[in-house]
């Protein structure tokens, strides 16, 4: 089956040509017409003053670029037919004209114009047949489709002249092929393992503990993950959520599930590893031991713990890690497939013989679109948390330098309520203090003041300010006192759109707000209005009049925003994990053909069903 239709795809005709007989001289029409040569004169071009047989008029053959061959084959006298499309000269309109004309030794067939040569037609014919094509489970009507596009007749070749381009079903039924193979590898990709322990923790009394209820959304996804923990599979799920949904919970819920075993997991950044560890602390009982393992005291950690959060220094423990049953990882977007391998084997037996894996659990507060969705879902299980423990009441506003005033009479507002406000530059060349040049050297174009030259305005003007970046060593302690700061305002780069919690941030105004992806700007937003209360969200910008800007701040919905991001962006690669943006479709659409998808993962599971 996959040959067949891979062979079908790697073919794709580049064009056809009908040699069937005009029926008549009108402007635009294409096909064989028989001529005879009347006269032959050179100038730039071969000119050939010819009689259209059949319709016994005068017609001029013009030849550019001509050879030696071209004499012969035009010699006075000479009847031959030629294939071309009818025009007409500029100066008069009523003299025919065919251009760089074919020569044909065959009427009344459609030639197929391939991308590669040396294609041999006849075996290419005999191979891409009805049966053979059916015999693939594609479909009768797709199969059909398929069939035209290598056996072309005049009525395939009418429709595809009139639009210079396949036939909207032919189309549909290129697209179906690719995304139905790509489907099949995907599926062959997903290789279920033996689970190395079945976990039946009991969430009764973490729930009752509680000191609010979950949402309905938290409580599906923990219904899922219990079922996975407790299966001699090991379990392969993605915990997908909104921004500010709760997914802290639920991974401290796996952590119960998975006890008495251990588990691990691993953050992007140590801010996030030591927010996670804090929170667990707070939830979880008492009798479960956890550590926290981060660059700053790797060294110093052992793992005798039930519970390890820790970042990428977890890699580097020389320990034994083989007694673990669960892996998670937060933010699992912002690891490569490499680093999630290498933690996934940490964990794995050291027997040689012994084959059986950890659970592995990925969260992500970035949601993806729904067609991504689907096709992941074919290599991993997903479980989605849509709604919130409170409604956000965030309002986004596009300004530029002329609605600065504005902007500051807000930040007093808000600094006045108690409320904190954080103004994210672009991340420029930290500690360098003639940023903006290099800033100009490297973008080219209008550059906005960084972090480190905009601090002197903000610290004349205002009281409690602070500032951070990615690199500062001193960042876990400058968060700490910004969060303990009332009316206070956070200086940072985008460092802070990992999960990081700032309750009674109320404001954040994103610099240079067009260079983010939407992923991004999404995820800086969301650390604004945490507790419930009203917030602010000011991108600031040299291009108010920016489209995507606009349509992101018309919702607030992480999941709209994951379609609008594919709008802009195109997918990455599944198969290798590596790709993350860029189109591996040559036909398929993943913004457009969503339905296409659906329709190719459904005939694939009837073929399953049926096999089964």
């Amino acid at each position: 089956m996959r040959s067949l239709l891979a062979y079908c795809l790697d073919n794709i005709p580049k064009g056809y040509f009908s040699t069937y007989l005009i029926e008549s001289l009108r402007l635009g029409e294409c096909g064989a017409l028989e001529i005879e040569i009347m006269s032959i004169k050179t100038q730039k071009a071969l000119i050939i003053n010819a009689k259209a047989i059949a319709f016994n008029e005068a017609i001029k053959i013009v030849i550019f670029h001509y050879r030696s061959y071209h004499y012969e084959k035009f010699r006075i006298g000479n009847k031959l037919f030629v294939y071309g499309s009818i025009q007409t000269e500029s100066k008069n309109a009523h003299n025919k004209i065919l251009i760089n004309p074919k020569i044909v030794t065959e009427i009344n067939t459609i030639k197929i114009i391939f991308k590669t040569r040396g294609i041999n037609l006849n075996s290419l014919q005999k191979y891409i047949s009805i049966e053979s094509l059916l015999a693939t489970n594609i479909g009768e009507n797709y199969a059909k489709y398929i069939y035209e596009i290598f056996h072309p007749d005049i009525k395939f070749f009418k429709e595809y002249n009139i639009a210079n381009s396949m036939p909207p079903n032919h189309i549909k039924a290129i697209k179906f092929i690719e995304i139905f193979l790509y489907i099949e590898r995907l599926r062959s990709k997903k290789i279920r393992f033996q689970s190395k322990f079945q976990c039946n923790g009991n969430l009764h009394d973490f729930s009752k503990n509680l000191p609010f209820s979950l949402t309905k959304a938290q409580q599906n996804a923990i219904n899922d993950i219990a079922m996975d923990l407790s299966s001699n599979i090991a379990a392969r799920r993605v915990i997908m959520g909104d921004v500010g949904c709760g997914k802290t919970m639920v991974i401290l819920a796996s952590v119960i599930l998975a006890y008495p075993q251990k588990s691990i997991l691993m953050t992007p950044t140590s801010i996030l590893a030591e927010q996670i560890y804090s929170e667990a602390r707070k939830y979880l009982p008492s009798y479960i031991k956890i550590i926290c393992i981060t660059s700053s005291n790797s060294k110093k950690s052992d793992i005798n713990a039930d519970f390890i959060i820790g970042t990428q220094a977890i890699l580097y423990k020389e320990s034994d890690f083989s007694e673990f049953a669960l892996v998670m990882t937060d933010e699992q977007h912002r690891f490569g497939t490499s680093v999630r391998t290498k933690l996934e084997k940490m964990l794995e037996s050291k027997s040689a013989t012994n084959t059986k894996k950890p659970h592995n659990l990925q969260f992500s507060a970035t949601p993806i679109p729904r067609t991504m969705a689907m096709l992941q879902n074919n290599m991993l299980d997903f479980s989605f948390i849509k709604d919130l423990p409170f409604k956000k009441d965030i309002t986004t506003y596009i300004i530029d330098k002329s609605g600065f005033s504005v902007l500051i009479a807000r930040i007093k507002e808000e600094i006045a309520l108690n409320n904190q406000v954080a103004i994210i530059y672009p991340k420029i060349n930290e500690g360098v203090t003639d940023g903006i040049s290099n800033y100009i050297a490297k973008r080219g174009n209008i550059p906005y003041m960084p972090l480190n030259e905009a601090k002197g305005y903000w610290e004349k003007n205002f009281n409690h300010v602070f500032s951070t970046y990615g690199k500062d060593k001193d960042k876990e302690e400058v968060l700490e006192q910004f969060r303990q700061t009332s009316g206070a305002i956070l200086l940072a780069t985008t460092m802070i759109e990992v999960g990081i919690s700032l309750p009674r941030l109320t404001i954040i105004v994103i610099v240079g707000a067009e260079r983010l992806g939407l992923a991004s700007l999404h995820q800086l937003r969301g650390r604004v209005s945490r507790n419930g209360a009203k917030g602010y969200c000011y991108l600031y910008t040299n291009d108010t009049n920016n489209e995507r800007l606009r349509r992101f701040s018309q919702t607030l919905s992480g999941f709209d925003i994951a379609e609008l991001d594919l709008h802009y962006r195109n997918s990455g690669d599944l198969l290798d994990g590596i790709a993350q943006s860029g189109d591996n479709f040559n036909y398929f659409s993943i913004k457009d053909d969503i339905k296409i998808l659906q329709e190719a993962k459904q005939r694939l599971d009837s073929i399953k069903n049926t096999n089964n």
